[in-house]
């Protein structure tokens, strides 16, 4: 094992979203708004994240949709 195997790997949010293959936005918001994704340090003004935020952000991404889906089906399922 390398140091270079030791060293964390962080990314930043445009880094995320490139993973993710979403828009840019769309991560800012979920990182804004929810306090259990925090970054793992700071360069500067900029905030690095680590593998387990970016699975947090992936899982809130996820449930937005399939909130949003969910209230596409019950709207379109209601008797008009």
């Amino acid at each position: 094992m390398s140091a270079l195997d030791l060293t964390p790997q962080l990314i930043t949010a445009g880094v995320i979203a490139a993973q993710l293959r979403v828009p840019l936005h769309c991560v800012l918001r979920v990182l804004a708004t929810r306090d259990h994704i925090r970054p793992s340090a700071r360069a500067g003004i900029v905030r690095l994240y680590d593998r387990n935020a970016v699975a947090m952000v992936r899982h809130e991404l996820n449930a937005i949709d399939a909130r949003r889906c969910r209230r596409k089906v019950q709207e379109d399922s209601a008797p008009n």
